[in-house]
Protein backbone atom coordinates (compact mmCIF):
# COMPACT_ATOMS: atom_id res chain seq x y z
CA UNK A 1 0.00 0.00 0.00
CA UNK A 2 1.68 3.62 -0.73
CA UNK A 3 2.44 5.62 1.74
CA UNK A 4 2.01 9.62 1.90
CA UNK A 5 5.20 11.29 2.68
CA UNK A 6 6.83 10.54 6.29
CA UNK A 7 5.52 6.96 6.08
CA UNK A 8 1.77 7.03 6.71
CA UNK A 9 -1.04 6.11 4.23
CA UNK A 10 -3.27 8.87 3.62
CA UNK A 11 -7.08 7.66 4.06
CA UNK A 12 -7.35 7.65 -0.12
CA UNK A 13 -4.92 5.04 -0.34
CA UNK A 14 -6.27 3.14 2.50
CA UNK A 15 -9.91 3.18 0.84
CA UNK A 16 -8.25 2.24 -2.28
CA UNK A 17 -6.04 -0.40 -1.15
CA UNK A 18 -9.23 -2.38 0.46
CA UNK A 19 -10.91 -1.63 -3.16
CA UNK A 20 -8.18 -3.46 -4.94
CA UNK A 21 -8.27 -6.61 -2.59
CA UNK A 22 -11.65 -6.89 -3.12
CA UNK A 23 -11.05 -6.80 -6.43
CA UNK A 24 -7.84 -9.08 -6.55
CA UNK A 25 -6.09 -6.33 -8.25
CA UNK A 26 -2.66 -5.84 -7.63
CA UNK A 27 -1.28 -1.69 -7.52
CA UNK A 28 -0.59 -0.43 -10.97
CA UNK A 29 -1.90 -3.35 -12.83
CA UNK A 30 -3.53 -2.74 -15.84
CA UNK A 31 -7.47 -2.27 -15.87
CA UNK A 32 -9.54 -4.38 -18.37
CA UNK A 33 -11.94 -1.98 -20.91
CA UNK A 34 -15.35 -2.97 -19.76
CA UNK A 35 -17.62 -5.34 -22.87
CA UNK A 36 -19.37 -3.72 -25.23
CA UNK A 37 -23.12 -3.47 -24.02
CA UNK A 38 -25.62 -6.20 -25.69
CA UNK A 39 -29.00 -5.96 -25.97
CA UNK A 40 -30.99 -9.49 -26.50
CA UNK A 41 -33.70 -9.16 -28.28
CA UNK A 42 -35.88 -12.48 -27.87
CA UNK A 43 -37.49 -13.26 -31.06
CA UNK A 44 -41.37 -13.28 -30.93
CA UNK A 45 -43.48 -14.05 -33.74
CA UNK A 46 -46.02 -11.37 -34.58
CA UNK A 47 -49.36 -13.45 -33.33
CA UNK A 48 -47.14 -14.35 -29.83
CA UNK A 49 -46.67 -10.73 -29.87
CA UNK A 50 -50.22 -9.90 -30.20
CA UNK A 51 -50.89 -12.41 -27.54
CA UNK A 52 -48.30 -11.27 -24.78
CA UNK A 53 -49.57 -7.75 -25.21
CA UNK A 54 -53.00 -8.26 -25.09
CA UNK A 55 -52.42 -10.45 -21.95
CA UNK A 56 -50.11 -7.39 -20.27
CA UNK A 57 -52.82 -4.75 -21.19
CA UNK A 58 -56.00 -6.08 -20.17
CA UNK A 59 -54.10 -7.15 -16.39
CA UNK A 60 -53.73 -3.59 -16.33
CA UNK A 61 -57.62 -3.09 -17.38
CA UNK A 62 -57.01 -1.89 -20.91
CA UNK A 63 -59.12 -3.60 -23.69
CA UNK A 64 -56.82 -4.99 -26.67
CA UNK A 65 -58.49 -5.72 -29.96
CA UNK A 66 -57.70 -7.06 -33.47
CA UNK A 67 -58.32 -5.33 -36.88
CA UNK A 68 -57.47 -7.24 -40.34
CA UNK A 69 -57.58 -3.85 -41.93
CA UNK A 70 -57.68 -0.20 -41.53
CA UNK A 71 -61.52 -0.37 -42.38
CA UNK A 72 -62.17 -2.77 -39.56
CA UNK A 73 -60.34 -0.15 -37.01
CA UNK A 74 -63.11 2.78 -38.01
CA UNK A 75 -66.21 0.36 -37.53
CA UNK A 76 -64.37 -0.61 -33.82
CA UNK A 77 -64.09 3.09 -32.93
CA UNK A 78 -67.71 3.42 -33.80
CA UNK A 79 -68.47 0.71 -31.24
CA UNK A 80 -66.13 1.63 -28.73
CA UNK A 81 -66.47 5.27 -28.22
CA UNK A 82 -68.47 6.62 -25.50
CA UNK A 83 -72.00 8.55 -26.34
CA UNK A 84 -70.19 12.81 -26.81
CA UNK A 85 -67.87 14.29 -28.82
CA UNK A 86 -64.50 13.05 -29.45
CA UNK A 87 -61.22 14.41 -30.46
CA UNK A 88 -58.75 12.69 -32.91
CA UNK A 89 -54.95 13.53 -33.84
CA UNK A 90 -53.54 14.49 -36.32
CA UNK A 91 -51.95 11.05 -37.16
CA UNK A 92 -51.91 9.89 -40.32
CA UNK A 93 -53.23 6.40 -39.86
CA UNK A 94 -56.64 7.88 -38.38
CA UNK A 95 -57.17 9.72 -41.54
CA UNK A 96 -56.23 6.52 -43.54
CA UNK A 97 -58.85 4.79 -41.05
CA UNK A 98 -61.44 6.78 -41.95
CA UNK A 99 -61.87 7.93 -38.59
CA UNK A 100 -61.22 11.59 -38.80
CA UNK A 101 -64.59 12.20 -40.83
CA UNK A 102 -67.15 10.23 -38.19
CA UNK A 103 -69.61 12.07 -36.84
CA UNK A 104 -69.14 13.94 -33.84
CA UNK A 105 -65.31 14.10 -33.69
CA UNK A 106 -63.19 17.26 -33.86
CA UNK A 107 -59.62 16.91 -35.59
CA UNK A 108 -57.07 19.21 -37.20
CA UNK A 109 -57.19 21.40 -34.04
CA UNK A 110 -53.62 23.20 -33.87
CA UNK A 111 -53.97 26.31 -31.33
CA UNK A 112 -53.58 24.77 -28.07
CA UNK A 113 -55.59 26.93 -26.22
CA UNK A 114 -58.68 25.57 -28.54
CA UNK A 115 -57.41 21.89 -28.26
CA UNK A 116 -57.00 22.44 -24.89
CA UNK A 117 -60.68 23.34 -24.43
CA UNK A 118 -61.95 20.60 -26.76
CA UNK A 119 -59.79 17.79 -24.89
CA UNK A 120 -60.86 19.03 -21.40
CA UNK A 121 -64.75 18.54 -22.58
CA UNK A 122 -64.45 15.39 -25.25
CA UNK A 123 -65.93 12.11 -24.25
CA UNK A 124 -63.18 10.36 -25.61
CA UNK A 125 -59.48 10.90 -27.53
CA UNK A 126 -58.42 8.77 -30.55
CA UNK A 127 -54.59 9.17 -31.44
CA UNK A 128 -52.38 6.57 -33.64
CA UNK A 129 -49.34 4.98 -31.81
CA UNK A 130 -45.71 4.72 -32.78
CA UNK A 131 -44.82 2.00 -31.16
CA UNK A 132 -46.13 -0.67 -29.03
CA UNK A 133 -44.33 -3.09 -26.40
CA UNK A 134 -45.67 -6.59 -25.76
CA UNK A 135 -43.33 -7.51 -22.40
CA UNK A 136 -45.15 -4.60 -20.78
CA UNK A 137 -48.14 -3.78 -22.44
CA UNK A 138 -47.39 -0.23 -23.33
CA UNK A 139 -48.04 2.18 -25.79
CA UNK A 140 -45.03 4.64 -27.07
CA UNK A 141 -46.21 7.74 -28.80
CA UNK A 142 -43.41 10.10 -30.23
CA UNK A 143 -45.05 13.39 -31.47
CA UNK A 144 -46.12 16.81 -30.41
CA UNK A 145 -47.91 18.66 -27.81
CA UNK A 146 -51.33 17.50 -29.69
CA UNK A 147 -51.21 14.19 -29.21
CA UNK A 148 -50.72 14.35 -25.66
CA UNK A 149 -53.25 16.32 -25.41
CA UNK A 150 -55.69 14.37 -26.92
CA UNK A 151 -54.25 11.06 -24.77
CA UNK A 152 -54.35 12.51 -21.93
CA UNK A 153 -57.17 14.92 -21.09
CA UNK A 154 -60.75 12.74 -22.18
CA UNK A 155 -61.67 10.24 -19.96
CA UNK A 156 -60.96 7.27 -22.71
CA UNK A 157 -58.24 6.83 -24.44
CA UNK A 158 -58.36 5.12 -28.21
CA UNK A 159 -55.37 4.20 -29.77
CA UNK A 160 -55.17 2.36 -33.38
CA UNK A 161 -51.29 0.54 -33.51
CA UNK A 162 -50.21 -1.63 -36.62
CA UNK A 163 -48.91 -4.61 -35.61
CA UNK A 164 -45.84 -4.12 -37.19
CA UNK A 165 -44.86 -1.58 -35.01
CA UNK A 166 -45.58 -3.89 -31.67
CA UNK A 167 -41.93 -4.75 -30.58
CA UNK A 168 -40.79 -6.99 -27.42
CA UNK A 169 -39.74 -4.11 -25.10
CA UNK A 170 -37.57 -1.05 -24.08
CA UNK A 171 -34.20 -3.17 -25.92
CA UNK A 172 -35.80 -3.33 -29.42
CA UNK A 173 -37.56 -0.03 -29.46
CA UNK A 174 -34.31 1.69 -28.12
CA UNK A 175 -31.92 -0.13 -30.73
CA UNK A 176 -34.90 0.97 -33.53
CA UNK A 177 -35.33 4.78 -31.96
CA UNK A 178 -31.99 5.40 -30.16
CA UNK A 179 -32.40 8.98 -29.53
CA UNK A 180 -36.47 9.34 -29.53
CA UNK A 181 -36.37 12.84 -28.40
CA UNK A 182 -34.50 14.08 -31.16
CA UNK A 183 -37.25 15.28 -33.58
CA UNK A 184 -40.16 15.64 -31.45
CA UNK A 185 -41.40 17.49 -28.20
CA UNK A 186 -42.61 14.47 -25.86
CA UNK A 187 -42.48 10.74 -25.91
CA UNK A 188 -44.72 9.15 -23.88
CA UNK A 189 -45.35 5.51 -22.78
CA UNK A 190 -48.56 4.59 -21.83
CA UNK A 191 -49.11 1.69 -19.86
CA UNK A 192 -52.78 1.16 -19.04
CA UNK A 193 -55.53 3.47 -17.97
CA UNK A 194 -54.18 6.07 -15.30
CA UNK A 195 -54.40 4.92 -11.74
CA UNK A 196 -52.98 6.41 -8.33
CA UNK A 197 -53.16 4.67 -4.62
CA UNK A 198 -51.71 7.56 -3.02
CA UNK A 199 -54.73 8.47 -0.89
CA UNK A 200 -54.82 5.41 1.70
CA UNK A 201 -53.84 2.88 -0.59
CA UNK A 202 -56.67 2.87 -2.29
CA UNK A 203 -56.27 2.33 -5.91
CA UNK A 204 -58.56 5.24 -8.09
CA UNK A 205 -58.05 5.19 -12.01
CA UNK A 206 -58.90 8.58 -14.33
CA UNK A 207 -56.77 10.66 -11.23
CA UNK A 208 -54.32 12.24 -13.68
CA UNK A 209 -55.33 10.76 -16.98
CA UNK A 210 -57.66 8.48 -19.01
CA UNK A 211 -59.48 6.13 -16.53
CA UNK A 212 -60.20 3.97 -19.83
CA UNK A 213 -57.92 2.89 -22.67
CA UNK A 214 -58.50 0.57 -25.80
CA UNK A 215 -56.37 -0.12 -28.22
CA UNK A 216 -57.16 -1.32 -31.92
CA UNK A 217 -53.99 -3.20 -32.92
CA UNK A 218 -54.08 -3.51 -37.19
CA UNK A 219 -52.81 -6.14 -39.07
CA UNK A 220 -52.52 -3.95 -42.54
Amino acid sequence: MAEAEGGEVTAREEILGRVRAALGRNPGQPVKPPAAPRLRIPEIPADERFGLFQTRLEALGGKVYRAPALADAGRLVTQIRPPGPAVASNAPILREAGITSLPDILTGLTEESRLRDVCASAACGITGADYGMAQTGSLVTIAANESRLVSLLPPVHIALLRLSRLLTGLDEFYTLVPKPAGGACSTVFITGPSRSADIEMILVRGVHGPKAIHVIVVEE
